[in-house]
């Protein structure tokens, strides 16, 4: 097995080829001759290798390496090594590389790799499709020359990726994208873009439904209401029998008339993209508004309200979004919080903002319901959601009311102990 030549063999193996020229030069006595003859040969013959070596890499196909004598042997060989071995790592390097390409190209979405400073690297096919790239013919352009949508511009200057950007696809009108940049490796990103055309399409029609079948559900309830209203009335309504169907068939309606206006409530909510947040809300008028009602719906249960008000502080928003928000978080407690147990509500202003909160002391939630309390229409306890008539959409119209004012409900619950709803509009829609 070769191994790297020390300087102490290497300055024998030259010793030992100039002594025998210095030996002739002492008895011819030119030793100068002798020994610029043996340099003269030492350099051909180096040259001489380097011109096999020099022909080796750069006009010989064969992979075998020139044959050498003395060092150069060992030359030849280590560079034939380490030949070998980037061969090898090329092999795995494309071999990586072309999975990555199989794969990006199953992608259902376009995939777009390019530097931090917007120069295009690679893309898959779909992206020639939906973004109307030409691959390999734009590899290096600027990826803010071929998506020329200012929003997509400023959105790739922003540097914020957090959240994704929708726009129409650049070469078809009919279809909506939905792009995602994500880190990719040093120096680079990866765009993705999604053809969200149908889900959104689908979105819109269920909003549709949803609220046109709550408008065309009004008429009917008001007539029954009516109807019912006018029975109370009626010649036989003393019987045991008409009491008890009549306070049933009052009672049904009444809760399928709330459930309408939830849902009308809901859809007014998702079909809003811009609300008018220049709105100056009185939320401590509100609260006081809130806490008679809930006193009222508290009825004979006697809970014990310990309302907690900052009467100076208001804010910029949507006063109906706002009111719904924070009358559902109230009900809710007074809803499902046993009679006697105390309820509180807090609003006040934080450093980062302005902060409300509802407090029970009811039964509280098990923690693996608390991630889907929100979505429209679950309730922890069917059985019991029936009783207090509740709908499974309030949490949803408190999560679609804040998120148009930048904030998020937070939800801590142990059960046993009760439940804590909270959530904070930021300082930016604090009136000063």
């Amino acid at each position: 097995m070769l191994q790297p030549l020390s300087w102490m063999v290497l300055s024998t193996r030259v010793l030992f080829f100039y002594i025998p020229f210095i030996v002739v030069g002492f008895f011819l006595e030119e030793i100068t001759a002798c020994l610029l003859v043996a340099t003269v040969i030492h350099l051909s013959w180096h040259y001489n290798n380097q011109k096999k070596l020099a022909d080796w890499l750069w006009h010989d196909r064969s992979l075998i390496p020139p044959e050498g004598k003395g060092s150069w042997e060992g030359v030849f060989n280590g560079i034939y090594k380490l030949q070998k071995r980037h061969r090898l790592r090329r092999k795995e390097l494309a071999s990586v590389i072309r999975r990555f390409r199989e794969g990006a190209e199953a992608l259902p979405d376009a995939a777009v790799v390019f530097k931090t400073d917007g120069s295009i690297i690679w893309c898959n096919r779909l992206a020639e499709g939906i973004l109307g790239f030409r691959w390999p013919e734009d590899a290096g352009q600027h990826i803010g020359n071929l998506i020329r949508t200012p929003a997509f511009v400023d959105y790739l200057k922003g540097r914020d990726f957090d959240e994704p950007l929708e726009l129409v696809s650049p070469v078809n009108s009919d279809k909506l994208l939905e792009f995602r940049i994500m880190p990719y490796t040093s120096g680079q990103n990866m765009l993705v873009a999604r053809d969200v055309t149908l889900i959104r399409q689908l979105e819109a029609m269920r909003r549709n439904f949803i609220s046109s079948v709550s408008h065309e559900l009004r008429t009917p309830l008001t007539v029954l209401k009516g109807y019912l209203e006018m029975m109370e009335d009626a010649p036989d309504a003393s019987s045991a029998m008409w009491v008890k169907a009549h306070h049933v068939m009052a009672e049904q309606t009444a809760r399928m008339d709330s459930l309408v206006e939830q849902l009308l409530t809901l859809s007014r909510i998702e079909a809003a993209p811009e609300v008018d947040l220049s709105q100056k809300v009185d939320i401590p008028s509100m609260l006081s508004l809130v806490e008679k009602e809930a006193i009222a719906l508290s009825g004979d249960k006697s809970h014990q309200f310990n309302f907690t008000i900052d009467t100076d502080l208001k804010v910029f928003g949507d006063a109906e979004q706002l009111r719904s928000a924070i009358s559902n978080l109230v009900y809710n407690a007074v809803y499902y919080t046993p009679a006697n147990r105390e309820i509180t509500v807090i609003w006040r202003k934080d450093p980062d903002g302005a902060y409300f909160c509802v407090i029970d002391k009811g039964n509280g939630i098990a923690p693996e319901h608390i991630s889907r309390l929100t979505e429209r229409f679950y309730r922890v306890d069917k059985a019991r959601s029936r009783e207090t008539g509740g709908s499974g959409l309030g949490l949803s119209i408190v999560k679609h009311a804040l998120s148009h004012h930048d904030s998020v409900l937070q939800i801590m619950s142990e059960v046993g102990k009760g439940s804590q709803f909270s959530f904070k509009i930021p300082t930016k829609f604090i009136c000063q």
